[in-house]
C-alpha cells in the first residue's frame, strides 16, 4: 500500500477542528496512497493545502498532468463533484474522477501560482470574475444540491437569538435589516447552479481557458447570493484607496450588470450573504461584526 506525506501545518490545523477530524487526518496518508494506486497516479511535486483540503499534484497513467484533491465530506462540499459535472468545465475545473464515499476527487491541473490575484488592475479582474460568474449561474442546478431556500430559512430562525450578542446596537439593527431583506426573498430563492464562494483566490490560471474557477461549494440559489465574496477581494487595498462606498459599488455594479440581475434583488440577497457571515461570527463567540461586512451592506443600502 503506498501512503503519501501530509505537511504538518496541514495535520496541526485540521486536529484543532476535533476528534473527527483528527480521526480524518490520521488516515489521510493511507486514503491518499489508495487512491493513487486505484487511479493509476505518480506524484509530480509537493501537496499543497489551504484550510480544508490537500491537493497533490500527480501525473495520470498516460503522461497528463491532473491533481489529487482530498478533504473531509462535509454539508458544504458535498455537492461539488455534481456541480462540476453540471458545469462540464464551461469556466470552471474539470472534473476526471470522483470518489462519492471520501469525497476524494480527480481534477486537471491549473497553474496554482497564478491566481487571478495577481491581475493588479481591479477592474480587469473584477471583469473575469464577472464574467466567469456569469456563466456559472446560466447552469440549472441539478437535483439533490442544498437549497438556498432551506439556507435562509434556518438564518431567519436564529437571528433572534443571535442578535442580542452583538454589543453595538447599530449592528443589531443591521443584521435585523439583513434578515428582513432575506424574508421579502425566500419564497423566490431560485434555482441555479452557485459556486458561492468565487473570489480572486479561487480562480486559477488554465491552459484551455485563461482563467478557471476551483473549489465550488455548490447550492441551488439566486445568483444574487454569489455576490458577496467578489465584493470583499483585496479588502485591505479597498480601505487604502480611501474611498471604500465607491470601490463596493463600482464592483456590485460591474457584477449585476455581467449577470443580467435585478440590483434590488441583489442587493436583498448581497444582504443575506452579510446576515450568513454574522450568524456564523457569532456562532464562534465574537460580539462583533467583520468591519468589510459592514462596510458593504452600509453601501449598497445607503445608496438611493
Amino acid at each position: 500500500m503506498a501512503f503519501i506525506d501530509i505537511p504538518d501545518a496541514f495535520a496541526a490545523s485540521y486536529r484543532a477542528h476535533g476528534a473527527e477530524a483528527s480521526a480524518w487526518i490520521d488516515g489521510l496518508p493511507r486514503l491518499g496512497g489508495e487512491f493513487l494506486e486505484r487511479w493509476e497516479l505518480r506524484p509530480d511535486g509537493p501537496a499543497v493545502h489551504g484550510m480544508a483540503s490537500l491537493v497533490l499534484p500527480v501525473l495520470r497513467a498516460d503522461g497528463t498532468p491532473a491533481v489529487l484533491k482530498l478533504q473531509q465530506v462535509r454539508e458544504e462540499t458535498a455537492g461539488a463533484a455534481a456541480g462540476l459535472r453540471a458545469w462540464g468545465g464551461d469556466g470552471v475545473v474539470r472534473l476526471l474522477d470522483h470518489d462519492a464515499p471520501s469525497g476524494t476527487q480527480l481534477l486537471e491541473r491549473l497553474d496554482a501560482d497564478r491566481t487571478l490575484s495577481t491581475v493588479s488592475d481591479d477592474d480587469r479582474a473584477m471583469e473575469i470574475l464577472a464574467g466567469l460568474l456569469a456563466r456559472l449561474t446560466s447552469v440549472p442546478a441539478p437535483q439533490g444540491l442544498r437549497q438556498l431556500a432551506d439556507i435562509a430559512a434556518a438564518m431567519l430562525d436564529q437571528v433572534p437569538q443571535a442578535v442580542p450578542a452583538l454589543r453595538d446596537p447599530a449592528e443589531r439593527r443591521l443584521v435585523r435589516t439583513c434578515a428582513s431583506a432575506v424574508a421579502e426573498l425566500i419564497g423566490e430563492a431560485g434555482d441555479r447552479l452557485l459556486h458561492w464562494d468565487l473570489h480572486y483566490d479561487n480562480i486559477l490560471a488554465g491552459e484551455r481557458e485563461p482563467w478557471l474557477a476551483i473549489d465550488p461549494e455548490p447550492l441551488a440559489g439566486d445568483p444574487g447570493f454569489e455576490l458577496l465574496p467578489a465584493l470583499d477581494n483585496r479588502w485591505d487595498e479597498v480601505v487604502a484607496a480611501g474611498d471604500v462606498e465607491r470601490t463596493v459599488l463600482r464592483r456590485f455594479d460591474r457584477l449585476t450588470e455581467t449577470l443580467g440581475l435585478d440590483r434590488q434583488r441583489a442587493t436583498g440577497w448581497t444582504l443575506g450573504r452579510v446576515l450568513q457571515n454574522a450568524l456564523w461570527d457569532l456562532d464562534d463567540g465574537r460580539t462583533a461584526l467583520e468591519p468589510a461586512q459592514v462596510a458593504i451592506a452600509a453601501a449598497l443600502l445607503g445608496r438611493p
